[in-house]
């Protein structure tokens, strides 16, 4: 039944560890796979895989052709833009250049989570728009052109923490394996997306213990909503960080952060879409 029900899955899938993501996505747990009598979702995964029938001729990989050079750079492009743009309407005085600023890098630093198959609602959009400009409102113009300068760093933690994850993924055999090796790549990504928010909030004039908090946070909705993640906690956060209190916006942070831990640690948030 089981078997049945997975098929297709168990038939594209190219090891039994890809399998396991899948089953992963669907529900199934380690208590799920106990009822199969075997000890982890890895396990029942291995037998899935070994008993799906397979023609002698099985069907080619697709290719997967990288993004080209002008592709990369066109990418990065746009996430400098941002900070230019912020800093030079900053520079010359431009009315509500800190709104905009913020508007701007809330568009660039959490739009392309909209590539997750459609995951990435507008509600998140329209929260995390309202939360950068609530806090430019509350803190003042410069909040906004340092936001803008995290953008380019984040895109580039970003890519390159997906580009690991997905290493590591492909070179464990065990869920738990990719698990507790999935944890330091996040501590690494928000540790090295920190200091660049730090550095930002340095060169645009705004005090780092409003600005930075507040850039992780747009970062991690990035993380999580680009990879898949249940929106509901994302968008608590983001209600959260609203809260007119000088805590809200740790408090989102550390609650989203927690939410990145367990989300981020799933092989099925890393698996091929």
């Amino acid at each position: 039944m089981l078997l049945y029900r997975h098929r297709e899955l168990c038939e594209r899938a190219v090891d039994a560890l890809e399998v396991a993501a899948g089953l992963e996505a669907c529900g199934i747990t380690d208590r799920t796979a106990a009822r199969f009598r075997h000890r982890d979702v890895f396990s029942l995964a291995e037998e899935l895989y070994a008993r799906t029938p397979r023609g002698e001729d099985p069907a080619e990989e697709p290719v997967r052709v990288p993004a080209g050079g002008r592709t990369v750079a066109r990418r990065f492009g746009g996430a400098l833009l941002p900070g230019a743009l912020g800093c030079a309407a900053a520079a010359a005085g431009v009315p509500g250049a800190g709104w905009a600023a913020g508007l701007l890098a809330v568009l660039a630093l959490v739009w392309p989570g909209r590539a997750a198959g459609g995951r990435f609602p507008w509600a998140a959009h329209l929260l995390a728009a309202a939360v950068a400009g609530w806090a430019v409102h509350r803190h003042g113009p410069a909040l906004g052109p340092a936001l803008a300068l995290a953008v380019a760093p984040g895109y580039l933690t970003a890519a390159l923490y997906a580009a690991r994850a997905r290493r590591r993924l492909a070179g464990s055999r065990a869920l738990d394996e990719f698990a507790a090796g999935a944890r330091p790549l996040l501590a690494g990504a928000l540790l090295l997306f920190t200091a660049a928010a730090t550095g930002a909030a340095a060169l645009a004039g705004a005090a780092p213990a409003t600005a930075v908090p507040l850039a992780v946070l747009l970062f991690l909705v990035r993380l999580l909503l680009g990879h898949g993640a249940h929106r509901a906690p994302v968008a608590a956060a983001l209600a959260l960080a609203l809260v007119p209190v000088p805590a809200a916006v740790y408090a989102a942070v550390a609650g989203l952060l927690v939410h990145a831990l367990l989300a981020l640690s799933r092989a099925s948030a890393h698996a091929r879409p």
